[in-house]
């Protein structure tokens, strides 16, 4: 087995320093999920966990499959403190690859399918990954050929294995390799780092956000028992499993809640609605445009679904009406606004209650402490509006970079969101705008400075400002306020941002070509005025 090579956290204590409270105190259940994996399995072997559009798992199967997976891995010279990537769609295959990096006491970086070279190499890069799942081939994008492009550029990527491939280094073979094996999987730390994810930052190199086994798990409980999840109840996900959102509720609740996750691998919301009639789902945690669609889908084919209970949403702008309306088309279901991040996982729960309250507020705390400041960091009475820091059991461990975890993290431990909002005194906040220059398209997280940087290079271009603007769909999209100082137009610049590698969602959607930006007297762009620009104009 080779070395382990450093990575980039291991100048992190464990805990965390704004930790230390929460590990003394037994707030956590100190269990990894591979402990979880095996009461579930022997507790209810044939309960069906994981369902998706190929089949189904049970709790046995799962962690078979999961336990012969670590150990091909192993045979293959991973251990523990690798980090092991996969970007796979939602595919039950997911859930072994996360179960099996737990028993074999790797790190997993769960990368969204979107992202293409640049982003891919950045990641992987970054945290040193040494192998990667990705599919052969989904949705006309050769994947196994992109893995191999990054391997080819970074030397410790030493495997790239697939899955619903063919060949001794697809999933499906990996399994069979380790079926037979006699191995036995090291000791390992609930505390220590799970896992590394990617999210976009202000300064348009994403920062990877650091978990443990002990943070997730804390908030995918509570959370369950905040809206009366109860074990045998199935949920639909179809949010990206390697997102935040998809992964806790997706690929972990079942372990932690003993519940059954059906996984949807495209949204489609004729599709919903059947998944969610024929496997009887409770619940989902998804982004806004989903309800929309979803509600629209029920009221068309004249069904309730009655056994639908809570549609948790976020990640884009919630109209006030939208609530109500969503909820008139479900005969029990009903839905709310959530506020949270990868760096603080649900912050808020919603309010599956009041209808008043989950229309107008993006929800209660729970399980943080929450507090609104000025621009000196004063904490503001409620009902005052300023920037939202949040502390909790469920707050990462840290960003993989020092430099960026001591700017984002007080010194008594409170993250600073970057959002702005209010909070009530009955304890709701209700998100009013955004410090960080970060776009939400859809729920994923855009940095504006990365398009931009990838704009100045276009020899035409002299300055590019980008900015968020209305989206009917997706909440927001990206506008480009451009000044040129040479020939370009807007297909001509959309092309350029889409041959840099970026994923196509980070293309700007809009141009505006200006001779000047509005600017603060130090020269800085106003980009508050350039949003307020667009919202004009798309009215």
């Amino acid at each position: 087995m080779t070395d382990i090579a450093a990575k980039p956290w291991d100048w992190l204590p464990i805990p965390a320093p704004h930790q230390a409270a929460f590990a003394r105190t037994g707030v956590w259940d100190r269990k990894t999920l591979a402990d979880l994996a095996r009461e579930r399995a022997h507790q209810a072997p044939d309960f069906v966990c994981f369902i998706d559009g190929e089949g189904s798992y049970t709790f046995a199967r799962v962690l078979a499959e999961a336990e012969a997976l670590a150990a091909t891995l192993h045979a293959r010279g991973l251990g523990a403190g690798d980090v092991i990537a996969f970007q796979v769609p939602n595919w039950r295959e997911a859930a072994v690859i996360n179960l099996a990096a737990v028993i074999g006491g790797m790190i997993v970086n769960p990368i969204v399918p979107i992202y293409r070279d640049a982003e891919m190499l950045m990641m992987l890069g970054d945290c040193g990954a040494k192998a990667i799942f990705v599919p052969q081939v989904w949705r006309r994008v050769d994947y196994a050929a992109m893995a191999g492009r990054c391997r080819d550029a970074l030397p410790q990527l030493e495997h790239v294995f697939t899955v619903r491939g063919t060949g001794e280094d697809d999933y499906a073979a990996l399994v069979e390799q380790g079926r037979s094996a006699t191995w036995q999987g090291p000791d390992v730390d609930p505390l220590g780092v799970k896992m590394v994810l990617y999210t976009s930052g202000t300064t348009g190199r994403p920062k990877g956000v650091l978990h443990s086994h002990c943070t997730l798990a804390h908030i995918v409980a509570a959370s369950a028992r905040h809206w009366g999840l109860a074990a045998g109840e199935a949920t639909l996900m179809p949010s990206p499993v390697t997102h935040v959102s998809g992964y806790a509720n997706g690929l972990e609740a079942p372990f932690i809640c003993g519940t059954s996750t059906v996984l949807m691998e495209a949204w489609n919301a004729a599709d919903a609605l059947a998944l969610i009639e024929a496997h009887h789902c409770v619940g989902t945690v998804a982004a806004t445009p989903f309800l929309v669609e979803l509600a629209a889908a029920a009221r068309a084919a004249g069904t309730g679904l009655p056994s639908f209970r809570f549609f948790a949403c976020g990640g884009a702008a919630v109209p006030a009406d939208l609530i109500p309306a969503a909820n008139a088309a479900f005969d029990n279901a009903r839905a709310f606004r959530v506020f949270g991040a990868s760096e603080v996982p649900l912050v808020t729960f919603g309010w599956p209650q009041d209808e008043a309250l989950a229309a107008t507020t993006d929800g209660a705390v729970i399980d943080y402490d929450v507090r609104i400041v000025d621009h000196d960091d004063a904490a503001l009475p409620p009902g005052a509006e300023g920037e939202i820091l949040a502390r909790g059991p469920a707050m990462m461990l840290g960003y993989a970079d020092a430099a960026q975890t001591a700017e984002a993290i007080t010194a008594d431990g409170f993250f600073r969101t970057g959002d702005l909002g209010v909070l009530s005194a009955d304890g709701a906040i209700t998100i009013t705008g955004r410090k960080k220059d970060l776009i939400i398209r859809g729920g994923e997280n855009i940095s504006a400075k990365e398009i931009e940087d990838v704009l100045h290079t276009h020899p035409a271009v002299k300055e590019a400002a980008v900015v968020s603007m209305p989206h009917e769909r997706l909440g927001e999209g990206v506008c480009a306020y451009v000044l040129l100082s040479g020939d370009a137009d807007a297909d001509t610049l959309a092309a350029h941002v889409g041959a840099s590698g970026l994923a196509k969602q980070k293309i700007p959607e809009r141009f505006e070509f200006r001779e000047d930006f509005p600017r603060t007297a130090s020269g800085k762009v106003r980009k508050d005025l350039l949003r307020n620009d667009i919202r004009s104009r798309i009215g």
